[in-house]
């Protein structure tokens, strides 16, 4: 992943916020999920994504050692389907989640924070305008043709671009 202003990262095809969940709220919202019915955990990954429009998707390093920590605790089941983990959520996951309620309904009040619908359109314009440029990227250093002053003069354009951008994001810039 690479960092980019505003606590952003470069994720595949898109980006999105670096950090979308405190501390150990990951357990509410996988929870949640699961008591909508079975699933893997790529597929708890793109509901979060899809969720949030594509601008967001936890690792598999965050799901899977929490899936598997809630399997220790006994909130989730798993069985094995077409070679693939499968998790359930048991009545002691039920009855934990029923208790937390309101830490669920917050978390998922703080994960929707900040997705405006109206913006959805332009947001996918710069996500598929970042994406291009990181496959362009990508190519032409697989080729070999990127060098180091290539290098250089690349990072300052995004330097330059960050520092813009960010500019704009916070009104420092009155052409915004």
């Amino acid at each position: 992943m690479v960092r980019a202003p505003g606590g952003f990262f470069w994720r595949g095809s898109g980006f999105g916020p670096r950090r979308r969940f405190g501390k150990g709220d990951l357990k509410y919202v996988i929870l949640d999920l699961l008591e909508r019915g079975p699933a893997h955990g790529y597929q708890l990954i793109k509901a979060l994504e899809e969720r949030s429009r594509g601008l967001y998707a936890p690792s598999p390093g965050s799901v899977y050692p929490t899936l598997q920590m809630l399997e220790d605790m006994g909130y989730v089941g798993s069985s094995r389907e077409d070679g693939k983990k499968v998790y359930q959520i048991t009545e002691e996951g039920r009855g934990f989640l029923r208790e937390r309620r309101r830490s669920l309904e917050e978390v998922w009040r703080r994960f929707g924070r900040g997705w405006d619908p109206g913006l959805e359109g332009e947001l996918h314009e710069i996500r598929h305008e970042l994406a291009h440029l990181w496959r362009l990227f990508g190519r032409k250093a697989r080729a070999g043709r990127v060098d180091q002053e290539k290098l250089r003069r690349v990072r300052g354009v995004v330097v330059e671009a960050a520092r813009r951008i960010e500019d704009i994001l916070e009104d420092r810039d009155a052409r915004a």
